[in-house]
């Protein structure tokens, strides 16, 4: 039996995003503060508890164990549990146009105040280059996926996770790589804006801003363009 054909399915996108003008408001800088910080507080707490995974297991074995220390979080710490509803893993979503309607991010943060059907996306990705785990990889398979409108398409605004296992940072491998990136013929990931430091804490956190390659089918133009996306990167190590 052949794959079924990947074609936009209008009637999927119209479902999600009835009632809705899009791209949504922008989440406020101090809300993706308190999620940058929530995000580090259950990584630290699961390399306390869960050492061995955190220092070798794979993606999926630290990302669910984020799920439940988040999750558990909602009724422990006030503030994340006025701003955050539930955390989900591998949940499916629509890619922009509804040409795929099995994506699944790593982990999908609902947020009290916003629409349901869009939560906030957050990718993650292991840091280790002595198991050719780099910052390539992490754009490629990672940051890529929000600029093509496979993931937070209708959200300005998105998080991209590393667990970090070589002692890498943000400043000393992402920043020179897309310095790089962006002197190439094309340049590569539409970087508008640097990543910039935002952390008031200990946490090793910037964003940087993107341009985004697709327009949204469902909404006339000029209103038919996404904009640019902030990506907020956390470093954890």
């Amino acid at each position: 039996m052949s794959a079924p054909a990947i074609r936009p399915r209008p009637d999927q996108i119209g479902e999600l995003t009835r009632g809705l003008h899009l791209p949504l408001p922008a989440v406020d800088a101090l809300h993706l503060e308190i999620i940058a910080e929530g995000l580090s507080r259950a990584f630290a707490d699961v390399r306390a508890h869960h050492p061995l995974v955190v220092s070798s297991g794979s993606e999926a074995e630290v990302t669910s164990l984020m799920e439940a220390r988040l999750n558990a979080l909602i009724g422990q710490d006030p503030f994340w549990g006025q701003l955050v509803t539930c955390v989900v893993r591998g949940k499916e979503s629509v890619s922009f146009d509804g040409s795929h309607i099995e994506k699944r991010p790593d982990l999908s943060i609902y947020l009290s105040s916003r629409a349901r059907n869009f939560p906030l996306i957050a990718e993650a990705k292991i840091i280790d280059s002595g198991a050719s785990k780099t910052e390539a990889l992490y754009c490629d398979k990672g940051l890529h996926r929000f600029l093509a409108g496979e993931y937070a398409w209708a959200n300005q605004e998105a998080f991209m996770v590393a667990y970090v296992r070589d002692g890498s940072s943000i400043s000393d491998r992402l920043l020179p790589f897309l310095v790089d990136a962006m002197t190439q013929a094309p340049p590569r990931y539409a970087v508008e804006a640097l990543p910039t430091s935002y952390s008031s804490g200990k946490s090793d956190l910037a964003w940087s801003r993107h341009a985004r390659g697709f327009v949204y089918n469902h909404q006339a133009p000029p209103a038919d363009h996404p904009g640019s996306i902030a990506i907020w990167h956390l470093w954890l190590s």
